[in-house]
């Protein structure tokens, strides 16, 4: 093959040169470079193809020739050269992703896969739902903790899972956090889009709670509603804590509200509007406060929920009615429990202690707000009243539409509710 190399160094960007002994074979200037190029007709269909040889001077005209023939070769052979090369580029293409992501998830373990779904976590959640989510990974992940994530087995996620089945309420809070952790990973790109998800799928509905242990006796999984002869009890005995865990409990009783709303009860939330004293609860406060259909739920203040309401205004002249030296600036709603569970007869947590025991027993702080409840319903109240004034949503498509804040009812059920109430307390 002939090669004119002052030729080819003369050539302007889009020409090219050709070779009568070599069919197909051409170089192609272009703005920066010269390069070989093979154009044939594909053997498979017909159509022109092209493969990139090379460049010039690099490629010298005796290399490209050899080449050329090679090529030359193939399409004789039937097969297509440019086909080849492109699938041979892809193969390469897909090697190094999967190197890359293998590298990425030897790396990303399952401490990193959980850090990372924390850090995004904390934006959509509450800090008391953070941390308990953060203290849980901390806690119970040790064995896994260095693991690869991408190479977690499915025997492993079992194992783990499996036992904590003397823990089953923590055993399955922990396999729904770490599943939302790795679907978080996996649209992230931190795993690959095929890693399977075992968390979904192991011991799925197969770890019942066996309810509270007291004394070594497992007691069942209750709802434990007060009877009218406990509370009256119960009423009477409540001087015995202390003024504010007396007050909080007796505000579950009288708005049947939850104790995480009473405890952070703010003097802004408190309005007199004509003879009344009401109680708005911010959406942000509520336990449905990310529902869209969530809105403020207005409380009514009456008999001694107001009452001890007014004197705690009076008494605590800052922004939280129950106030406290901790981080939130409030009283902990946990608090509440350990201060019944300390007085009920069976408990031994710090036995030196001496302390009145409580006459009523086997239950807590929420089951107060369940008998109130309860107690609604055997007066008559109607049901979408009494669920309103829980604050909870009506189901389905009720909820879309019937927007009604049932502010009348609330006040008129809660009157009926603390006259029932201070007539137990009064027998």
């Amino acid at each position: 093959m002939e090669f004119d190399a002052r030729a080819a160094k003369a050539l302007k960007a889009g020409e090219h040169l050709t070779f009568d002994a070599a069919p197909g074979l051409r170089l192609v200037a272009r703005v920066s470079c010269r390069t070989w190029i093979y154009r044939y007709k594909s053997p498979v269909d017909g159509g022109m193809r092209q493969v990139r040889l090379g460049s010039w001077p690099s490629m010298s005209a005796i290399a490209a020739a050899a080449e050329w023939e090679r090529l030359r070769g193939i399409r004789g052979d039937g097969r297509d050269a440019a086909d080849e090369k492109r699938s041979e580029r892809r193969a390469a293409a897909l090697a190094r992703e999967k190197a890359r992501e293998a590298r990425k998830t030897a790396v990303f373990t399952v401490r990193k896969l959980c850090n990372h779904f924390l850090e995004r976590y904390r934006q959509s959640v509450s800090a008391t739902t953070y941390a308990e989510a953060k203290r849980l990974f901390d806690r119970e992940l040790d064995d896994i903790a260095n693991v690869a994530a991408g190479e977690l087995t499915r025997a492993q996620a079992y194992g783990l899972i499996d036992g904590m089945r003397g823990r089953p309420v923590v055993a399955k809070m922990l396999r729904q956090q770490l599943g939302a952790a790795w679907d978080q990973a996996i649209d992230a790109g931190k795993l690959p889009s095929d890693a399977p998800n075992w968390w979904r799928l192991v011991l799925r509905g197969k770890l019942p709670s066996k309810g509270r242990t007291i004394g070594g006796v497992t007691q069942g999984v209750t709802k434990r509603v007060l009877s009218d002869a406990e509370v009256q009890q119960l009423l009477r005995w409540m001087p015995n804590f202390t003024r504010d865990i007396e007050d909080a409990l007796t505000l579950y009783l009288w708005t049947c509200c939850r104790g995480a709303e009473i405890v952070a009860m703010e003097r802004t939330e408190l309005s007199r509007e004509a003879d009344d004293l009401w109680w708005t609860i911010p959406k942000a406060k509520l336990k449905m406060a990310r529902n869209p259909l969530t809105v403020d739920l207005r409380v009514p203040l009456v008999g001694r929920a107001r009452a001890i309401v007014e004197r705690r205004l009076d008494s605590h002249p800052g922004r939280w009615l129950f106030p406290s030296v901790g981080r939130s600036g409030h009283i902990e709603q946990k608090a509440l429990g350990v201060a019944v569970w300390m007085h009920m007869p069976y408990s031994q947590t710090r036995p030196e202690w001496v302390r009145p025991r409580l006459p009523v027993t086997h239950w807590a702080p929420h089951d107060l707000r369940r008998t109130g409840r309860t107690m609604l319903a055997a007066l008559g109240c109607p049901n979408e009243v009494g669920e309103a004034i829980l604050g909870h949503l009506p189901p389905g498509i009720i909820g879309v539409y019937n927007r009604h804040q049932y502010d009348s009812e609330r006040l008129e059920w809660l009157r009926r509710l603390s006259t029932h109430l201070d007539h137990l307390a009064a027998a």
